[in-house]
């Protein structure tokens, strides 16, 4: 099958998949666009006498927010440019108070961050690195060497541009490598299809999951991971610094992505051991990059002066101290959204070309690369959140929550439950809306406890990615399910063994390791 017969039937397919999705989001649309009103009015009204006015007026604008962010009545960025808005209509807080938080030093460092990835993306660096991952010798032609190639370029690259993006650049390979599959077997006198095919199940989920995976790997990874470090810095006081969080995510990264490894290859195996022309397909492609641009070498020294800015105070504590005068004098310099920005505005300095006739990047592919609702959802959240420490609402909701759990619940019944809260709220709605609603909840009723909030605040994050279940869990998933070749029964299936066995066995222990380190 020629390549624009491939992507006509990729294309045909996704078409298919985004009507089975909509009438899903159509019906949730409509159930979340009366059920959000009803349910604040009648919080509105309804007696708590342990709550003040102003947290009592919060709790039902929460309400409507929270039900308007699962059920996306109104795009998730109005709804979290909406809570702020009431809560100043309604006299909660000031609108200085209200609106402060959309300037969080944190929503830089996520927008430094998608001006790189998006340099990336213009310039063909992600297909380099991509490429050259499934180029490299010890792939050949193996079935299963290829499944765990095109796992590790997925997560790799997703560890630093978005996940969406990556899926949607690692996707047409996946394809194109089932379809040498296919014509081999052709040849052979043996006829498949590939939407009953174990392998091309196996190889479409790996990609999809992959790429959410990588995520967990920086804080700037996936929306939820930087969610929850600003929730750690507004509400207690608690700084993670970008070399402590690489630490842990890469940790989860890699125990996520051998089970999930294991857990697919045995549950859609290749029935071939050599896939003939897999290699032409590959080099091919990577023939068709031609030599490096000044464009890709310039963006990646960006690209690696902000990893290098990001890293160097680990480094530097390692060496001297935590509190040592270097690591303090280096953080108020550099600290990591200052480092974000460094390497996003190189690329706005270096030339894109050997005649300096441009930029590197160019400043309307900067401006669409920047994911501005997932910011203005990042800041609703984090003001939504701030407002409901300020309130007193937080630790109310936190006692209400312990009190649920008998009263002195152990760490780990805590971190446990929110984890599955995080886990099933993002199947069903974006994780980033999901994590704005569990992280507030998480982190008080922490603080209630007499816990370290950090502990929880990392759980509900790495669990947040964990969403497999659904195509519309994660763009990825949608993406991959687009391709025909994934019945729904078995990517629930596989979503619920790589989910739970992935909290009990990573996010668990992981969050259990931080709790000694607490203690100790």
């Amino acid at each position: 099958m020629s390549e624009q017969k491939n992507e006509s039937k990729a294309q045909a397919a996704a078409v298919s998949s985004q009507q089975e999705v909509s009438t899903f989001d159509r019906n949730r649309h409509i159930f979340g666009a009366f059920i959000g009103p009803i349910l604040a009015i009648i919080v509105w009204f309804v007696p708590i006498p342990d709550l003040t006015p102003e947290a009592h007026k919060l709790l039902s604008i929460m309400t409507l927010v929270a039900t308007w962010w699962i059920c996306e009545p109104i795009p998730i960025p109005v709804t979290s440019l909406l809570g702020p808005t009431l809560c100043v209509v309604l006299g909660v807080v000031k609108m200085k108070e209200a609106f402060a938080a959309f300037a969080n030093p944190m929503i830089f460092l996520f927008m430094g961050g998608f001006i790189i990835a998006k340099a990336m993306t213009v310039n063909g660096l992600d297909k380099r690195i991509a490429y050259g991952i499934m180029s490299m010798k010890w792939v050949g032609d193996s079935p299963r060497r290829i499944f765990l190639a095109i796992g590790l370029a997925c997560m790799l690259c997703s560890g630093w541009i978005s996940n969406t993006a990556t899926a949607a650049m690692m996707f047409p390979i996946a394809l194109g490598l089932l379809e040498a599959i296919k014509e081999m077997m052709a040849s052979n006198g043996k006829e498949i299809s590939l939407k009953t095919y174990k392998y091309a199940t196996g190889l479409m989920l790996m990609t999809a999951y992959a790429c959410s995976i990588g995520g967990v790997l920086t804080p700037i990874g996936t929306p939820p991971n930087i969610i929850m470090l600003g929730f750690l810095n507004e509400l207690a006081d608690i700084h993670v610094s970008f070399f402590d969080w690489m630490v842990w995510g890469f940790v989860a990264m890699i125990a996520y992505f051998i089970i999930t490894y294991i857990i697919l290859t045995k549950m859609f195996p290749s029935d071939v051991d050599h896939i003939e022309g897999a290699q032409d397909f590959i080099r091919e492609k990577v023939n068709g990059l031609g030599k490096w641009t000044v464009a890709q070498k310039n963006t990646l020294i960006a690209f690696l002066v902000a990893v290098i800015l990001w890293v160097t105070p680990g480094v530097l504590s390692i060496i001297y101290g935590t509190d040592s005068e270097i690591v303090k004098g280096y953080n108020k310099l550099f600290p990591e959204a200052i480092a974000a920005m460094v390497g996003a505005l190189l690329l706005f300095f270096l030339p894109g070309d050997r005649k300096f006739s441009k930029t590197t990047l160019r400043w309307r592919d900067a401006v669409a690369g920047v994911e501005w609702g997932t910011l203005l959802l990042f800041g609703g959240g984090l003001a939504m959140g701030g407002m409901m420490y300020a309130t007193g609402l937080s630790g109310w909701i936190g006692d209400q929550i312990v009190k649920m759990m008998g009263g002195e619940p152990s760490q780990l019944v805590l971190v446990a439950v929110f984890c599955v809260m995080s886990l099933l709220l993002s199947e069903l709605t974006s994780h980033t809306a999901a994590t704005n609603m569990i992280g507030p909840l998480a982190i008080g009723a922490a603080i209630s406890a007499g816990f370290s909030p950090v502990p929880v605040a990392v759980g509900v994050a790495l669990s947040a990615s964990l969403g497999f279940m659904l195509p519309v869990s994660t763009p990825p998933n949608a993406i991959v399910y687009a391709s025909g070749y994934i019945p729904i029964t078995k990517m629930i299936k596989t979503g619920v063994y790589i989910d739970f066995i992935g909290i009990a066995f990573v996010t668990i222990p992981i969050v259990l390791y931080l709790v000694s380190l607490i203690v100790g």
